[in-house]
């Protein structure tokens, strides 16, 4: 496989920057003080824009330098960042995100709108005059100030350069400032054949004649502050000098010269009238004086081991090769497995060892792999803030966005299948469920909104809840809608579960007129849908007047669970064990009870599906069936097998799309003789059971 394209590398890494501009921008809504969310938000900016340069998307880097410049009165306290104003940057980071990922799709003509936009809102009284001009009026002269300026010392990290920083753009930025002299201190570049050619060795040492406080020099270099050492103070009361280039190197003489205090120019000037002397040795005196000048200013001791503490702490791998190393160690467990039945069924104790080993590392492995896999759902909860804001904007609804369990780990293919269901869910919460800000204050309730997004583990499983504190379902208006559609008969005796249930039809809606967000029938079907492909299930709770719950039950990975094998005359079949609640023997009484479907659990009522009706199998049932009791949520089914074979790391193997019809079965895998195994579909099971159970009822009750 060939290397990753740096221009690839670039998207990906500004993906990420998106996610760090987009959070802090919505968390600026909220806490306007905060310095450093807008800190956090330049730092991304700065960064796009640097390495938006170095990868040559030229437009991406004047549309956020214009972006960065626009928002710079926000960074110095100068406006409050209103909520006009945060909508107006979370549309010029979604034009930027289009420069980098489509930008044929994009138009010049919409960036100078939101840039227009931002400066409507950052200078509202002179919205006409370039973004640029504005802010980078000159400062006051030297003269009119009370301070002469400050005298600065730059050392950079070697690697700033390989970071898309440019020491001369910091050095340009603070030029700005006022009248500005620097001379390049060159004691630290080494020979040509040790010299790194992306490493930096210069240092400045500048004299800033600028009235300006300690915090606008920081705030010059607070992109690479942790990269970088400055030593600043006072420069005492001199008269300004005129005007010179930015830089007056040491081969030249006006810039030693005008620079030099009085004793060192007289030292150098002495020999230069008495006897000619070469350039170079002149060069080499005022070097030698301006670093013992400089030695004796106070400095931060450098820190040797800084390098090393910087060392690569992660490492960007393509999803292609992790569901690549995901198939081979597949392969392996089910390569291991036949091996440790061959060696049962042997009588080498040396081959019995080596299998058992083989048997351990196969299975570190496995976890291994799983566990490099396996994404923090944080990484999906923050897409949704961006949701609830525009939604909340939209539709005149104040929302309060909660998430918990942003550390809880799930396979990055179940986080990207994720997301789909849970924008629906969400927007379901925002449209239908919270209510407006009317009928709250009516009803007693916060004029806001509350949405709660939540991740936990439950054994083997992640629930990831959404709950509002809306109106909850209307279980009356559901019934009607489902009577008009001829879901169900008039006068049908069902339970508030069973009508919620409808919700999950495709084509069942509930909204009186069709809009942009909802109204068409289709959501909650996809939802559902999706959700079982996945081999999860989805819970429906509501309380009227105080809100909804909808829990998810997810597997932690897609690609190897554990199992338990189990016999169905002559077929072997797999239960996924987290769904796996309790074995027990099927008692002589259940077996004479042929009419019934009910197992008779500790005092609790079963019902129970007796797998050879269902599998068809031939032959004559074992004397001592087996029940294993499964259970999806609150509810509980027993299926009835003839063996329980054991515990099975089991490698899921998808079915063709002949089998589609065929819902009892989530997938096969194969086992260690070789043969295949088909896995249990468990929510379709505990779904077939309540069915029979309710076709029962009506039998009797008939």
């Amino acid at each position: 496989m060939s290397a990753m394209d740096p221009t690839e590398v670039f998207r990906q890494e500004a993906s990420e920057l998106f996610e760090v501009l987009e959070g802090a921008l919505l968390d600026l809504g909220q806490r306007p003080d905060d310095r450093e969310l807008v800190d956090s938000a330049f730092r991304a900016l700065h960064t796009i824009k640097g390495s938006g340069a170095m990868f040559g998307f030229d437009k991406v880097a004047s549309f956020t330098h214009e972006f960065e410049t626009a928002f710079d009165r926000v960074r110095k306290g100068e406006i409050k960042p209103t909520q006009e104003l945060i909508s107006v940057a979370l549309a010029a980071k979604d034009y930027i995100r289009a420069l980098i990922e489509d930008p044929q799709s994009t138009d010049d003509i919409i960036g100078e709108a939101i840039l227009d936009d931002l400066k409507r809102f950052v200078f509202p009284d002179q919205s006409a005059a370039p973004v640029a001009e504005i802010a980078e009026a000159p400062p006051l002269a030297p003269a009119e100030s009370k301070q002469a300026g400050w005298h600065l010392y730059l050392e950079f990290e070697s690697h700033i350069l390989r970071n898309g920083s440019n020491p001369l753009d910091l050095l340009e930025d603070l030029c700005k400032l006022g009248p500005c002299f620097v001379v390049p201190v060159t004691d630290g570049i080494p020979f040509l054949d040790e010299l790194e050619p992306e490493d930096c060795y210069l240092k400045w040492d500048v004299k800033l004649h600028a009235a300006c406080d300690k915090d606008a020099i920081d705030d010059v270099f607070m992109f690479v502050s942790d990269e970088m050492k400055l030593t600043l103070s006072p420069l005492e009361h001199v008269e300004a000098p005129a005007p010179l280039p930015l830089f007056q190197l040491l081969d030249e003489e006006p810039a030693p010269v005008a620079e030099m205090p009085a004793p060192v120019v007289a030292a150098v000037a002495a020999p230069v009238a008495e006897q000619p002397v070469a350039k170079s040795e002149i060069k080499s005196e005022i070097k030698s004086e301006i670093k013992s000048e400089i030695k004796a200013e106070p400095k931060a001791e450098p820190k040797p081991e800084a390098k090393q503490d910087r060392g690569i702490a992660t490492v960007r791998v393509q999803a292609e090769r992790l569901d690549e190393l995901m198939d081979r160690v597949g392969e392996l467990v089910i390569a291991q497995a036949r091996l440790t039945q061959l060696a049962s069924s042997g009588s080498d104790l040396s081959i019995k060892m080596i299998a058992e080993e083989i048997e351990r590392l196969a299975s570190s492995l496995r976890d291994t792999t799983m566990g490099a896999r396996m994404v923090p759902i944080g990484s999906l909860f923050g897409r949704f803030r961006r949701l609830i804001h525009d939604l909340s904007r939209d539709l005149s609804k104040p929302v309060d966005f909660v998430t918990t369990g942003e550390d809880t780990e799930l396979d990055k293919t179940m986080i990207e299948c994720l997301a789909d269901p849970l924008v629906h869910l969400i927007r379901n919460a925002i449209d239908h469920g919270i209510e407006d800000t009317a009928t709250r204050s009516a009803n007693g309730k916060t004029e806001q909104g509350r949405i709660e997004l939540a991740a936990v583990h439950s054994g083997a499983q992640v629930l990831v809840t959404v709950k509002d504190n809306g109106g909850g379902l209307n279980t009356a208006r559901i019934r009607a809608k489902a009577e008009e559609q001829g879901l169900i008969a008039a006068g049908a005796v069902l339970t508030d579960h069973e009508i919620h249930q409808f919700l999950f039809h495709p084509g069942f809606s509930t909204a009186q007129t069709i809009s942009a967000l909802s109204g068409r029938g289709v959501g909650m079907d996809v939802v559902k849908r999706t959700i079982e492909n996945m081999r999860g299930t989805i819970d429906l709770s509501t309380r009227p007047g105080q809100g909804t719950t909808v829990t998810l039950r997810l597997p932690l990975t897609l690609a190897i669970i554990e199992g338990l094998l189990i016999r169905v005359g002559e077929g072997r079949y797999i239960i996924p064990l987290s769904a796996v609640e309790e074995c027990i023997e099927l008692t002589a009484e259940d077996e004479r009870s042929r009419g019934r479907n009910f197992l008779n659990v500790r005092g609790n009522l079963v019902p129970f599906l007796r797998l050879r009706e269902i599998m068809t199998a031939s032959g004559t049932p074992d004397r001592h069936q087996k029940t294993i009791i499964i259970s999806t949520g609150e509810t509980h089914v027993g299926l009835v097998a003839d063996q329980i074979i054991g515990n099975h790391q089991t490698v899921i193997k998808s079915l063709s799309k002949l089998h589609s019809d065929v819902t009892i079965f989530s997938g096969a895998t194969i086992l260690g003789d070789g043969t295949a195994a088909l896995i249990l579909d468990v929510a379709q099971l505990v779904a077939l059971a309540q069915s029979k159970v309710e076709k029962q009822h009506i039998s009797e009750a008939a």
